[in-house]
This record gives C-alpha cells, sequence and structure tokens, in this order.
C-alpha cells in the first residue's frame, strides 16, 4: 500500500475514533428516571447521524485493508502450483509450462497411436478431456464448490443478501403548529386572563372615549368612563402519547426498522397535536381547541345575505375583515386540502386561474398576503382564519421525546421492549375575537 493510503486510513481511524466518542458522550447524557431511559428528540437525531458516520467511515477503511491485501498479494512471484500439474496429470512444472489443451492433445498417447499418420486416419481410441490429461479444467464434480451447492431448508446458496429500504408512508409537510411561535414553561397550569373589551356603565358600547370640553357650564367636564372587563380562565398542560412494542432482538438486528418505530411514533404525536389545537373539546385530557372556544367569531358562506358571485376565496377575505375589525391582524388560514384545491382552481370568466399569478415555484402557499395550512385536521366546508400566536398560544412543558423500557407486564421476561412517544403541552386561547370560524358551502 502507498504512503497516501497509509496515511488516509491513520486519518480515517482518528475520524472513526472521534465520532464514536462524541456517541458514548452523548449515550451518557441520556437521562433513566425510574429504570426507563430518556431520549430527546436532538439526542437521538446526533446519535443516529453518527452511528450512520462511523458505519461509512468503518466500510472505508475495510475497503482500503482490503485493498492493500490484494497489493501485497499481487507483488509476489509466481509460483507453481503442484495442485494444478497433478489434477492436469503432469509431472513437473516445466512439463506443463506453456502447454495449452493443443499442446496437450498432440502429446496424448491416442494421437502419438497415429504414428504420424502411418497408423491410418482413425485413432485407435478417442481423446477425451478427463482427469487423467487436463484435469477438471471444464467439467464440474460433485465436490465443487459452486453458488447453488448448500442445501438445507433455509440456506438455499452462497453469496450474501442485499435487502432493500423500507418505504415509509409520506408525512404532511404542513403543520397548523408551524403557525404558533415558541414558548416553552415549567409549569402544570397556565394561567391567564381574557379581555373582552371596552363597556360603559350604562351601556354595552365598546369603547367610551371621546372629546371633552373643559368646562360644562359652571363645573369641570366630567370625563366618561370605560371598564376593563376580564375572564380568568385556566389552560392546563396536556399529555399526548402513544407506544408501540417490539422485540429486542428484531430491533437490534434491523436498526433501520427501530429508527421508522422512532420517527413513525414522533409523527403521530404531531397529527394528534394539529388535532386538538383546532378540534379538542376540552373535557378530560383534550385540549380545548380554538374551533370549540367561546367567543370565536363565524362567518356563513352559505348565508343568503352573501353576494352569490362569492367563492371561497372572497370568503377567506370577508373573515379575515371580521378579525381587522376586532383590531387583530390575522395571521394565518387553515383549511381542507379540498377546499384548498377549490381556492386555487377557482376561475375568471376568461378561464384564467386567478391565484396562478402569485404562485411561484417553492413559493409559500399565500391568500390575501396570509400564509395557508392545508390540513386533513380541519373538516372539509370549514376554515379557520385568525391571529396565530397573538390571540392563542402555545407552551410546550415538555417537548416530544422517544422513551424505551423493558418494564411493562412481563415483556422482561419475553425479551420485549416498549417504545413510547410522549409530549406535553398546554393552549390558551386568549382573545377569541381574534379568530372567525369560516363555514363553506359544498360547491363554489
Amino acid at each position: 500500500m502507498s504512503t497516501n493510503d497509509s496515511g488516509r486510513e491513520r486519518e480515517l481511524q482518528s475520524a472513526l475514533e472521534s465520532k464514536m466518542a462524541e456517541n458514548r458522550s452523548i449515550a451518557d447524557n441520556f437521562q433513566i428516571e425510574n429504570g426507563v431511559t430518556i431520549v430527546t428528540t436532538e439526542q437521538k437525531s446526533a446519535f443516529d447521524k453518527n452511528m450512520v458516520d462511523i458505519k461509512e467511515i468503518k466500510s472505508l477503511i475495510s475497503g482500503l485493508q482490503d485493498l492493500r491485501s490484494v497489493e501485497d498479494w499481487a507483488s509476489q512471484p509466481a509460483a507453481d502450483s503442484v495442485a494444478a500439474y497433478a489434477a492436469a496429470g503432469l509431472s513437473t512444472a516445466s512439463s506443463y509450462r506453456g502447454k495449452s489443451l493443443g499442446d496437450l492433445f498432440l502429446n496424448s498417447p491416442e494421437f502419438k497411436a497415429l504414428q504420424n499418420g502411418k497408423a491410418g486416419a482413425n485413432m485407435v481410441a478417442p481423446f477425451e478431456l478427463t482427469t487423467s490429461n487436463v484435469g477438471a479444467f471444464s467439467r464440474k464434480s460433485a465436490d465443487d464448490i459452486y453458488s447453488a451447492m448448500p442445501t438445507g431448508d433455509i440456506a438455499t446458496g452462497f453469496g450474501t443478501i442485499e435487502r432493500d429500504s423500507m418505504v415509509t408512508p409520506p408525512t404532511r409537510t404542513r403543520r397548523v403548529r408551524d403557525l404558533f411561535p415558541a414558548r416553552t414553561t415549567t409549569a402544570a397550569v397556565i394561567e391567564y386572563f381574557r379581555m373582552l373589551g371596552f363597556t360603559t356603565p350604562e351601556t354595552t358600547a365598546v369603547n367610551a372615549a371621546s372629546s371633552v370640553a373643559q368646562r360644562d357650564g359652571s363645573d369641570f367636564a366630567l370625563k366618561p368612563q370605560s371598564s376593563f372587563q376580564f375572564e380568568g380562565h385556566q389552560a392546563p398542560i396536556r399529555t399526548l402519547a402513544h407506544w408501540e412494542a417490539a422485540h429486542r432482538n428484531v430491533l437490534a438486528d434491523e436498526p433501520q426498522l427501530r429508527s421508522i418505530i422512532d420517527n413513525e411514533l414522533l409523527y403521530g404525536l404531531r397529527l394528534q397535536e394539529d388535532f386538538q389545537i383546532l378540534n379538542g373539546d376540552g373535557n378530560g385530557e383534550n385540549l380545548l381547541g380554538i374551533l370549540n372556544t367561546s367567543g370565536v367569531q363565524t362567518y356563513d358562506h352559505t348565508a343568503g345575505t352573501v353576494l352569490a358571485s362569492d367563492n371561497y376565496g372572497d370568503a377567506i377575505r370577508r373573515a379575515a375583515t371580521l378579525a381587522f375589525l376586532a383590531y387583530y391582524e390575522p395571521s394565518g388560514v387553515v383549511v381542507h386540502p379540498n377546499d384548498w384545491e377549490a381556492m386555487e382552481l377557482t376561475k375568471n370568466d376568461q378561464g384564467s386561474y386567478l391565484m396562478a399569478v402569485s404562485m411561484q415555484v417553492g413559493a409559500e402557499a399565500r391568500i390575501w398576503r396570509m400564509p395557508v395550512i392545508d390540513t386533513p385536521a380541519i373538516d372539509q366546508g370549514t376554515a379557520l382564519v385568525g391571529a396565530f400566536g397573538t390571540g392563542a398560544q402555545i407552551y410546550d412543558r415538555e417537548q416530544a421525546s422517544i422513551r424505551i423500557s423493558e418494564q411493562h407486564s412481563d415483556f422482561f421476561v419475553r425479551n420485549a421492549i416498549v417504545v413510547l412517544a410522549e409530549e406535553r403541552l398546554a393552549l390558551a386561547v386568549k382573545r377569541p375575537e381574534s379568530f372567525v370560524k369560516v363555514t363553506l358551502s359544498v360547491s363554489v
């Protein structure tokens, strides 16, 4: 092997040791609570990435070592094979060196029996390729080693098996959660006040502020009074979780299967999270979703007062106006994929798509300057327009994580483990009037 190859192998060995040290450090930081190993998403991602690098570096080192073995073998002088000569029926190496099958034929007893044609044109016996003259050059015996040789119920032949990667289901790329800014908490319950607006003692006017003269007759003018109205509410931390059981040996033998289980469990939490943010009924351990919060405004696209020419896009814009009139700027729209399709396919009288002119390759989906989340988490025929992150807030108590344990039922004696995905969060809808629930018609 060349000096460069040796240096490269040392570099790879150093890189391998570095990656292994990183993973050992990550593993040392795993938390163990009550016999359960807790691994965060960030730790798992870093650990898995290092393992991929470790396997790749190990493969490269093995390849360089194999190359060195081949080069050492090729640099050795050619040696005579006694076994080959014996199989060819030759006594010494010199008697075989340089001889082809034609040479062997000319030196065979059968050809020599012709006596250069004196014995006639026909051989006394035909010349056959047997182990006595050319050995096993052209025939396979029962003792030869070949690919189909192994017998048994399972092993059907030599050669390694290449197992193609599993194809996992596609994931939902846009989430309702994406409309909210991240915020964490260490509390078990979030208490907040919901401001209901300005009212005067005598009327239900929105705001009593007005221009006031300095004097009212002989007295100083009396200023009008507005009262702030608040309601106290609580948003308890709720837990979203699910698990899968697997045999320890299966996950040890199939690392890819372990990764798929982890990712699918985490993805399942995200799907439930979107559903709870929108549709949670607040009962039991459910979040109180935005659509089920009292005080949320509504706009009915099917009402008789709506212009007959209004389409889905018009309904979204009119709902946004209601949020503006509540003094909140809407920051997002949530619609069902079928309803979003109807909006994007809306045409004018000339057959041109109304939204196509503002859509570019890779551009964010938007309507009326607001980002759009199209998701099956909301029912078809319903849309939500609102000030996400201002009128409502998500609090992360514990971000989604994977935990592994064998302390479940009789899993320990069955060599089985539980893979658990769990997260804890709360949702507080502080200003319901900043959201508008839109009812869309069956057809545009």
